[in-house]
């Protein structure tokens, strides 16, 4: 029985109980039902304002369910896993591995900084200190990260990645710095002008990672609960680092030892977490992927599908089965005037050109192109490869011939997209170059 079945059968007995009195829009009394699952028992009551009153009356599952669920309702979001998207979980756990790595990190560095600078620091001393040596040439690395934003909006998995190795690194330089107490300025300087890089790079990358996975409009709702899980494991992290900084890294050895293991937790963590992300807006190596998929099997991938496959570390490679297109290159690079003109002529409504070469296809965006546009590009550029394999260019019989094909299947294919969840209202095509007519 729902709550308006119940609310309407209270108001009936309320109105046999009293038959000579009017009828009124206002409930004379609280609304109030107990609700039973899975050995708790819950109490819900509407008083006379309309304000829902919600009371615990009993719980008796065992002890370890009540900490799960309390651990659950405070470090995800409400409604998981329903309210986010495949992957969150496996995102989770290496996300929650990573913090707690780079932290215990993070006081090795930090203690081998202050004996290269001639301080004799306790470990607890570096945990403090760990906070205030974040400025100088941080800014510097700051500042010129931030001018490659573009490119992070088009590859946020891989600039993650490079985040963290870079992190990796300026932590490394600041673990040796005691080897050349002579050089501190200098190590400690290039340590964390690449720390200030990794920086920018992870929180410029973190919202369209967020992105991905929201499923019910909650992005705040992950975006607190996941800075929740980061605080929490950086705590965890701190208190391993101070163990080791008191124990096996009392010696350089055991410094470079434990620091090199930690780094590469790290960096794996990082990796196995940016695979588990499904990232579902349109860039080039993700709609070159889509129309391959498309034109080899006949199916719309989705961005789960397409998350273990992404190259993260090279993702300009050209996929054959999609027309071997490279998006991006100058206009003068691409096309000749005078082809330019030719496919203008013949498609003058389209908002992007393609220029065959000997190893791939040029595809040149107008500057108010979108998502759709590149689509139907790379669509257009795969069906004209498979009809005209044997040539070194785009004849007009085969653009035609497959921009008919092209122009048949889209609708359908779009609309597959759309379902599977894929943006398709922009390309994110980093710093590429695109033309205006």
């Amino acid at each position: 029985m729902n709550l308006l079945e119940k609310i309407s059968i209270q108001n009936m007995m309320m109105k046999k109980k009293e038959p000579d009195k009017e009828e009124s829009p206002v409930m004379g009394g609280p609304v109030s039902w107990v609700e039973n699952c899975e050995a708790v028992s819950t109490r819900f009551e509407f008083d006379s304002d309309g304000r829902l009153d919600v009371k615990l009356l009993k719980d008796a599952r065992p002890v370890i369910n009540v900490m799960v669920d309390s651990f659950l309702s405070k470090f995800f979001p409400a409604g998981y896993p329903y309210s986010v998207n495949e992957g969150y979980l496996r995102y989770t756990q290496f996300r929650a591995l990573q913090h707690c790595s780079s932290a215990a990190l993070s006081v090795l560095s930090t203690q081998s900084l202050l004996f290269a600078a001639g301080l004799r620091p306790t470990p607890a001393q570096a945990t403090v200190v760990s906070w205030i040596l974040k400025d100088g040439m941080q800014h510097a690395g700051k500042l010129i990260c931030s001018s490659l934003g573009a490119r992070m909006d088009s590859e946020p998995k891989r600039w993650r990645i490079l985040a963290d190795v870079l992190y990796d690194l300026g932590t490394g330089l600041e673990v040796l710095s005691p080897l050349c107490p002579h050089l501190f300025l200098e190590v400690a300087g290039l340590g964390n002008f690449a720390k200030g890089m990794a920086v920018v790079a992870a929180r410029a990358t973190r919202l369209p990672i967020y992105s991905s996975f929201v499923k019910e409009g909650n992005l705040s709702d992950l975006f607190a609960k996941g800075e929740a899980i980061s605080t929490l494991f950086n705590v965890v992290g701190l208190g391993i680092g101070i163990q080791l900084a008191s124990t096996v890294c009392s010696s350089m050895q055991g410094k470079i030892i434990a620091g090199s293991l930690l780094s590469f937790v790290h960096v794996y963590s990082v990796v196995e977490e940016m695979k588990a992300v499904p990232v579902n807006s349109l860039n080039p190596q993700r709609t070159a992927m889509i129309v391959a998929d498309f034109l080899k099997e006949g199916k719309v991938s989705s961005p789960a599908d397409l998350r273990f496959r992404e190259d993260l570390l090279f993702p300009g490679r050209l996929i054959e089965d999609a027309g071997n297109v490279k998006v991006g290159r100058d206009l003068h690079r691409a096309a000749k005037p005078s082809k330019l003109r030719e496919w203008k002529e013949i498609f003058p409504e389209e908002k992007f050109i393609l220029s065959r070469g000997r190893k791939w296809t040029d595809m040149v965006l107008e500057h108010d192109a979108t998502g759709e546009d590149a689509l139907r590009g790379w669509l257009l550029a795969g069906f004209a490869s498979s009809f005209g394999k044997t040539t070194h260019d785009l004849k007009s019989d085969v653009l035609l011939e497959a921009y008919e094909k092209m122009d048949n299947v889209f609708p359908r294919f779009l609309a597959e997209l759309r379902e599977k969840g894929w943006h398709t209202d922009r390309f994110l095509d980093g710093v590429g170059s695109r033309f205006a007519v």
